[in-house]
C-alpha cells in the first residue's frame, strides 16, 4: 500500500546562516537533512510522499523549507511556524500559504512557548481562527498532561479548526492518582472531538539503557491511543530524523507496521495514508501517489 510519512524535518547547517536546531553536541545528527537522504533512508519501507513538520523559528525559514519541498516530489505538504498571536499573522499565513504544499503550522509547547498563556489571549485565538478559515491545520505538542486539556481549550475557541497531535504514544499515562484522573478526563474527552487527529510517531524510545524491539513493550500505549481515538483518526510519522537516535528508518517503521498491519488492509490503509489526505489535504505530485479521491 502507499504509505505517507507526517513527520519527518528538513534542516542544513552549512547554511551561511545556519539552524537554530538541532545544536552540534545533541543526539539527533547535526548534518544536511533534505528529501533526497530521506527518500534514501525511507525506500524499502515503501514511503512514496512526506510532509516536512517545522523545526526552526525563524520566520524565512517557512519559505526555505517551501523552496527545497518544491524541488522534490516525494514531498507533499509543510507544516510551518507562525504564532497566531503575533502582530503581522495573517499577513504571513496569506504569504506562505499563497504556496499550495503550505499545509498548517505548528504550535505548542515548543521555542519556550507556554501555549496555555498563548491561547488565553485572544489575539492568539482570533489567528487560530483565521487557520482554520484557510482550512489548514494545526499541529501542537506538549509533554504532560496540561498540554491535553490545552488541546480542549482550543477545540472550544476554535471549533472548526483541524488538531494534529504529535508524538502521543511519548505522553505516559501518570502513575499519580490525581494526573491520571485527569489524563483520563482529557482523553475520553478528546475522543469525542471528531476534528483532532493522533500521530502515532516517536513510538521508540529509550527504556534502562537500551531500545526495545519487540512489538510486545510498545503494544499497550498503542492500543490504548487506538481504543481512545480509532481507525479513523490515527496518522503515520516517523519523526525522522530525530529518530535516528533510537534506531534506523525500518527499525521504527516496522514496530507500527506490525501493529497496524494485525488491524486489516482497511485499518493499516487508513493509518498510512488514508487519514492524513482528510487531516492534512496535502497535494499529490507523483504518479505513485494515490489521490484524494481513493481516500
Amino acid at each position: 500500500m502507499p504509505i505517507i510519512d507526517t513527520h519527518i524535518h528538513l534542516y542544513d547547517p552549512t547554511r551561511p546562516e545556519g539552524v537554530p536546531w538541532p545544536p552540534k553536541d545533541g543526539a539527533v545528527p547535526y548534518r544536511t537533512t533534505l528529501p533526497s537522504r530521506f527518500r534514501e533512508v525511507s525506500k524499502s519501507s515503501g514511503i512514496v510522499g512526506a510532509i516536512e513538520v517545522e523545526c526552526s523559528p525563524w520566520l524565512e525559514d517557512n519559505q526555505w523549507v517551501l523552496d527545497v519541498a518544491e524541488r522534490d516530489t516525494i514531498m507533499v505538504g509543510t507544516v510551518g511556524n507562525l504564532e497566531p498571536g503575533q502582530a503581522g499573522f495573517s499577513q504571513n499565513l496569506e504569504r506562505f500559504h499563497r504556496n499550495p504544499l503550505f499545509r498548517g503550522i505548528r504550535y505548542g509547547y515548543l521555542w519556550n512557548r507556554d501555549l496555555r498563556a498563548e491561547i488565553a489571549k485572544p489575539d492568539c485565538i482570533a489567528g487560530l481562527k483565521l487557520l482554520a478559515e484557510a482550512d489548514l491545520v494545526l499541529d501542537t505538542v506538549g509533554p504532560h498532561v496540561a498540554f491535553l486539556e490545552d488541546v480542549l481549550r482550543i477545540c472550544d475557541a476554535a471549533p472548526m479548526l483541524r488538531i494534529v497531535i504529535d508524538h502521543l504514544p511519548r505522553l505516559a499515562r501518570p502513575q499519580e492518582p490525581q494526573l491520571r484522573a485527569a489524563y483520563d478526563a482529557a482523553m475520553r474527552e478528546l475522543a469525542q472531538r471528531s476534528q483532532v487527529y493522533v500521530k502515532v510517531s516517536e513510538v521508540l524510545n529509550h527504556v534502562e539503557g537500551r531500545v526495545p524491539r519487540e512489538l510486545s513493550y510498545y503494544r499497550p500505549k498503542l492500543d490504548e491511543i487506538w481504543e481512545t481515538f480509532g481507525e479513523d483518526r490515527l496518522l503515520y510519522g516517523s519523526d525522522w530524523p530525530n529518530s535516528d537516535p533510537v534506531g534506523n528508518y525500518e527499525e521504527l517503521f516496522g514496530i507500527v507496521h506490525e501493529y497496524f498491519t494485525a488491524k486489516g488492509r482497511e485499518a493499516a490503509e487508513k493509518y498510512f495514508w488514508k487519514n492524513s489526505v482528510t487531516a492534512y489535504k496535502w497535494v499529490r505530485r507523483a504518479e505513485n501517489q494515490p489521490s484524494a479521491s481513493a481516500a
